[in-house]
C-alpha cells in the first residue's frame, strides 16, 4: 500500500476499465466499501478532477490514489502458493479458458477470501492484466473463460451483449420433462432475503421496472428416467441464477441446487437416494462460442462432463436393470 500520494499513469492495458475495478486491482486487500468511501469523498481524482465509481479510465489519464492502509485482516488473505491446479481448455496471449470445478467461487468476497481469479492471478504475477469474462456459480463446473488483454474482454463484453455468443449447459431435474424442446421467457428480479442473502425470482404483478431483466433460456431434453431428466440448457440471455430460477418456477428444480432446489431430495441424494448418491449441483457450464477477439475465428469452447457427473449418471442406468 502507498504511504502517500501516489499518481498512477493510464496506459493501453486500463484503457475503458472502470475506476473502481482499477481500484481493486491496485489497492488489493482494500476493503470494496472503503474504495468507494475514497472515491465518494474525493480522496481518488483523475487529471485533479473528482469522478464516480462508473468513470472509465481513458489512456494518459493521471489516476491520484491516497496513502491507504492494509489491516491486518485484509493481509492475512494472501493465498496460499499450494493453490489448484485447474484444467486449461486453450490459452493464448489474448485468452486463458479454464474447467472450472465446482464448490469454487470464480472471485474473493461474500466471505470467501480468494476465488478462481485470485488464485490465477498469483499464480501469474508477469501477467499484467487478467479479468473474468463472465461468471460461474460457485457449485458450477465447466466451461469459465478470463481475457488477458483489456481489448479482449471488451470485445467480448460486445459479443455477449449482441448474443452473438452460444452457451450450453448440461442440467439434470427433478421430474420427468414433457416437451423435446422448450423456450422460456421469464423476467427475472432481484431481491434480498430476511437474512440479506442475495436471490432471484420470477417477476411477476408489477414489478420495479429498473429491477427486472429479460431472460431467455432454451431447454432441449437428453434423456427421462422415471423421476429425473438430463436437459441441455442454451442461455439466450445471461443473467444471475437464470437457469435455476426458471427451471424452479416450471416446477423442474435442479438435483443438488441448495437455493432453488427440492431442499428434502437434495438432502436424500447426499445420504443414497434409491442406490443413487449426488452430492452438489448437477449444473455443468459444457460450451462457450465465440469469435476469437483478435483474429475473428470461431472459437469453439469444451469442457467434458465432470467425473462426479458422470459417475452419478452411471448409477441411474445402473439403477435400471
Amino acid at each position: 500500500m502507498p504511504k502517500r500520494v501516489a499518481v498512477e499513469h493510464i496506459d493501453e492495458a486500463s484503457d475503458g476499465q472502470r475506476i473502481d475495478n482499477f481500484l481493486f486491482r491496485h489497492l488489493k486487500g482494500v476493503p470494496k466499501s472503503h474504495i468507494y468511501q475514497l472515491l465518494r469523498s474525493g480522496q481518488v481524482r483523475v487529471n485533479s478532477k473528482r469522478i464516480d465509481a462508473s468513470y472509465r479510465l481513458q489512456c494518459a489519464d493521471k489516476v491520484r490514489i491516497p496513502p491507504v492502509t492494509r489491516t491486518a485482516r485484509s493481509v492475512a488473505g494472501k493465498p496460499e502458493r499450494s493453490l489448484k491446479s485447474f484444467d486449461v481448455l486453450y490459452q493464448d496471449d489474448w485468452l486463458l479458458v479454464i474447467n472450472k470445478p465446482a464448490g469454487m467461487a470464480v472471485h474473493g468476497g461474500s466471505g470467501i477470501s480468494h476465488g478462481v481469479i485470485e488464485q490465477l492471478r498469483f499464480q501469474h504475477p508477469d501477467w499484467k492484466f487478467l479479468e473474468l469474462v463472465h461468471r460461474l456459480d460457485r457449485e458450477t463446473s465447466g466451461v469459465l473463460l478470463l481475457a488477458r488483454k483489456r481489448h479482449a474482454l471488451l470485445d467480448l463484453h460486445r459479443q455477449i451483449r449482441e448474443g452473438t455468443v452460444c452457451k450450453h449447459y448440461w442440467v439434470l431435474v427433478r421430474g420427468k420433462w414433457r416437451n423435446q424442446k422448450q423456450n422460456v421467457k421469464l423476467p427475472l428480479n432481484k431481491y434480498l432475503t430476511a437474512e440479506g442473502e442475495r436471490r432471484v425470482a420470477i417477476a411477476t404483478g408489477q414489478p420495479n421496472q429498473h429491477a427486472v431483466q429479460q431472460a431467455h433460456t432454451v431447454f432441449t431434453l437428453q434423456q427421462a428416467w422415471e423421476h429425473f431428466s438430463l436437459l441441455k440448457a442454451e442461455l439466450k440471455t445471461g443473467r444471475t441464477h437464470q437457469i435455476r430460477v426458471h427451471l424452479a418456477h416450471l416446477g423442474f428444480p435442479i438435483a443438488g441446487d441448495d437455493k432453488y432446489g427440492d431442499f428434502q431430495l437434495n438432502k436424500q441424494l447426499l445420504k443414497g437416494w434409491q442406490g443413487l448418491t449426488l452430492k452438489r449441483m448437477f449444473l455443468h457450464a459444457a460450451t462457450f462460442s465465440c469469435r476469437h477477439p483478435a483474429t475473428g475465428e470461431s472459437l469453439h469452447l469444451e469442457a467434458p462432463l465432470t467425473g462426479d457427473l458422470q459417475h452419478f449418471l452411471a448409477q441411474f442406468e445402473k439403477s435400471k436393470d
